[in-house]
């Protein structure tokens, strides 16, 4: 019996016209590692959260059959285990021994047997820590190996992976790719979901391509896909190791005025004190290990949080007047702040307020007073007309992002603060963002990039800062 069996699988979720995943007839044999891809939108996530039993019947329509071990999923939830991109989703405890004792603990588990099971699957996820360990002091790539010892304390026989390195510096990703290699047993199934392929092609046997269309449009070992399909695949927005990108998009002048100066701007425990200067017509990447502070340098440099220590000073090349430019972002009007400077949050939907993709779209210029046109560009660039009327919050992850990029861009500030604006996407919309942000920092706007995607960095990026 096949540890995964779909038949004809379909869901659409509710107050949607497209369905998010249809027609899929795919075979998953015990013991198997399956790398799960498909461009944005190809209902790669809507499958594993199937898989997990996590679509509810009232939230859409579904159709087909889905089964584990010969079970409905929705009856067999207690034998699969399923770890998201962020680990701080998946986190409930305040330690690190309570969290992982926490699915054992609603699962019945006598007492006994819970903490030697705790220990074995921090152990084997080579857990550097005591048990008490509080789980905010952990960085994103220990968080997410304790996550992981979360699900794996529960035995599962079916391991399903949304992209559980897409959040994670590089020594944080080789963490759980390390834990993933040595931790999970050979007899557990494994279904995985990335984007960037090289490091993860090791550890499976095989790789599923979802068609956006519907159905599986590859399948086999990971040699074949990529040697028969590779250049195809690439051109249809899939990241295929071996297929060069286009070439960096350096800037086509020297940079402009200064836009802004954080001058030992700091805010504890958070961030320490750092210093930061942006330019008209330049690409700024922050870099820098998950926990050292990135996040919060955006938002103190996109005026949305006061620091605690230092000053940040607008010029009036970015403000338009020097009474404006006496008073730091963090206390301009609203209005004013959005005309200036725009902000792309880590979390998408953090920022949005419309009913519908393209409303949330209009926000910024109508607000603004400027032409709506560009909303039908955007999202003609970033390949959302097809969501046009969905919900902003049904989208996927990856729609989820362009969309909150393509609200910042809408408005055409002087200034754009953009945190991990690729994670979550194809290769098609990553290239598309390149092009975005260079074309925009070419007309002289200033760009801010925190990332952990380097590639990113190499391709925009004509000066970085690596906070340590």
């Amino acid at each position: 019996m096949s540890a995964v069996d779909l038949r004809g699988f379909g869901w659409r979720h509710a107050g949607r016209k497209a369905w998010a995943v249809r027609g899929l007839d795919l075979r998953v044999e015990r013991g198997e590692r399956v790398l799960l891809l498909g461009p944005s939108g190809a209902g790669k996530s809507t499958l594993l959260a199937a898989l997990a039993g996590l679509l509810a019947e009232d939230s859409g329509e579904r159709e087909g059959t889905a089964e584990i071990d010969g079970l409905d999923v929705r009856k067999a939830r207690e034998r699969v285990g399923i770890v998201f991109q962020d680990p701080e989703t998946q986190l409930v405890m305040s330690r690190a021994g309570d969290d992982v004792a926490f699915g054992l603990e609603n699962r019945g588990t006598p007492p006994v047997e819970i903490w030697p099971a705790v220990r074995a699957a921090l152990d084997a996820v080579g857990f550097p820590y005591p048990l008490d360990r509080p789980t905010q002091a952990l960085s994103g790539g220990e968080q997410q190996r304790l996550a992981l010892a979360g699900v794996l304390a529960l035995k599962p026989d079916l391991l399903l992976l949304d992209e559980p390195t897409a959040n994670l510096d590089p020594d944080g990703a080789a963490l759980v790719r390390s834990a993933l290699a040595h931790a999970v047993p050979r007899d557990t199934t494994v279904i995985m979901v990335e984007h960037r392929l090289e490091p993860v092609v090791p550890l499976v046997d095989r790789v599923v391509v979802l068609s956006p269309g519907g159905g599986v449009a590859a399948s086999g070992p990971p040699a074949a896909v990529f040697g028969e399909l590779g250049p195809a695949l690439a051109a249809g927005g899939i990241w295929v190791p071996g297929q060069p990108l286009p070439a960096p998009r350096r800037a086509s002048g020297p940079p402009g005025d200064v836009l802004l100066t954080a001058d030992r701007v700091a805010l504890a425990p958070r961030l320490a004190p750092t210093d930061a200067t942006v330019r008209a017509g330049e690409a700024l990447a922050v870099l820098g290990r998950n926990g050292i502070g990135k996040s919060t340098l955006a938002l103190i440099l996109g005026g949305l949080l006061r620091p605690s220590a230092g000053r940040v000073t607008a010029t009036p090349a970015l403000t338009g007047s020097a009474a404006d430019a006496r008073r730091p972002p963090h206390r301009w009007r609203a209005a004013d702040l959005t005309a200036r400077i725009g902000s792309v949050f880590q979390d998408p939907e953090h920022q949005f307020v419309a009913a519908t993709v393209r409303g949330e779209l209009a926000v910024g210029p109508r607000r603004l007073g400027r032409p709506l046109a560009v909303v039908d560009e955007l999202l003609a660039r970033l390949r959302l007309e097809h969501v046009a009327g969905a919900n902003p919050y049904t989208l996927s992850g990856g729609e989820a992002r362009r969309l909150s990029v393509a609200t910042a861009l809408a408005s055409a500030p002087r200034l754009l603060v953009l945190d991990e604006p690729t994670f979550g996407q194809d290769r098609r919309t990553w290239v598309e963002l390149v092009g975005l942000l260079a074309d925009l920092r070419d007309a002289g706007h200033g760009v801010v990039t925190v990332t952990h995607d380097l590639e990113f960095a190499a391709a925009l990026a004509d000066r970085r800062v690596t906070l340590s």
